[in-house]
């Protein structure tokens, strides 16, 4: 990866983060749902496939809940 491609995924690894920690106090799955409904809603399809390619790749630094979203949300795309 180039690091135009690191610098990109760490902000958006930092932004997945920050929405998971809002979602966190949903009760069970709602909290995977609730960040992959808002990845849908308000990421471009741009960052969507690369913060599924990142987690592909890997995750390095996504949040347990992050990935759990980026997972569900990699079945949608």
């Amino acid at each position: 990866m180039s690091d135009a491609m690191v610098s990109g995924a760490a902000k958006l690894v930092h932004m997945a983060n920050q929405i998971s920690d809002f979602f966190a106090a949903q009760p069970g799955e709602q909290a995977a749902a609730g960040v992959c409904s808002h990845l849908m809603d308000f990421w471009t399809p741009k960052m969507r496939r690369q913060i599924v390619a990142y987690l592909n790749d890997g995750g390095e630094g996504l949040t347990p809940l992050s990935k759990q979203a980026v997972e569900q949300l990699a079945k949608k795309s």
